[in-house]
């Protein structure tokens, strides 16, 4: 399944008037970041800025002024959103702006159906709030502190941390990934993946549980048969 996180900044909030000026999306397959971003800055027109929304990313006027119109990225956007999910932190607000784009150029809109609004998710998993970025990131133990402005992409590396955190897709994506590896070294040919083994066993929380999942047993054993038993162990403390 491919889904990409996503986010924009603005000259402002009305979509009717104001522009998108930078948009950052991260893709996900089957709830794993691939590596594949795409990062665009955009040269609004003639709109300006507004001094609300430039205290809150700092992206200035002048900064935009040789990048290209969204005319033109239009299709690069469309191409790597491709058929996947678009996710976004109060996707109301992103894609009110992406369609009123879309719709100055004669594009169809993204409909609802494609879109997931994780702050929607958030409400209803944790109704005492509070729900923002931010605080989200503080209630999963996600290192936010680079974030002093808000910026398309860095928010939304941020938001695939929560997004799979919520979902409780870290679990279940490593344990696929586990058995895959460990079948590897059954196979007698694992190599680098072995720290990305030892590694998911550590994302579950702080201390390990004294009992590890099947998958991770599997991958456990495997990494016992390929280095014994002392190394693996030694391996695990010193990723801790």
């Amino acid at each position: 399944m491919r889904e990409i996180i996503f986010d924009t900044e603005t000259t402002g909030l009305d979509n009717r008037a104001d522009r998108i000026i930078e948009i950052g999306g991260i893709e996900l397959f089957d709830h794993f970041p691939t590596g594949n971003t795409i990062h665009i800055f955009i040269n609004p027109g003639d709109q300006k800025v507004h001094p609300d929304a430039l205290a809150v990313h700092g992206i200035t006027d002048e900064f935009l002024k040789d990048k290209q119109p969204f005319a033109e990225v239009a299709e690069q956007i469309l191409a790597f959103f491709g058929d996947a999910k678009w996710i976004a932190h109060n996707a109301t607000f992103d894609m009110g702006f992406i369609n009123a784009e879309f719709a100055r150029i004669g594009l169809p809109p993204i409909l609802p159906e494609r879109v997931l609004d994780t702050l929607s998710m958030a409400r209803r998993k944790h109704p005492m709030g509070p729900n923002s970025l931010d605080a989200l990131c503080r209630r999963y133990g996600i290192d936010n502190s680079h974030r002093t402005k808000h910026g398309a992409l860095l928010d939304s590396e941020l938001l695939a941390e929560v997004y799979i955190e919520m979902i409780g897709g870290r679990q279940a994506a490593l344990g696929l990934g586990m058995v895959g590896q460990s079948n590897q070294a059954a196979r007698g040919d694992m190599g680098m993946e072995d720290d990305v083994v030892i590694a998911a066993v550590l994302e579950r929380p702080r201390p390990l549980a004294p009992r590890l999942s099947q998958t991770e047993e599997q991958a456990h054993e495997a990494l016992v048969a390929k280095l014994g038993e002392k190394s693996v162990w030694a391996k695990y403390a010193n990723l801790d």
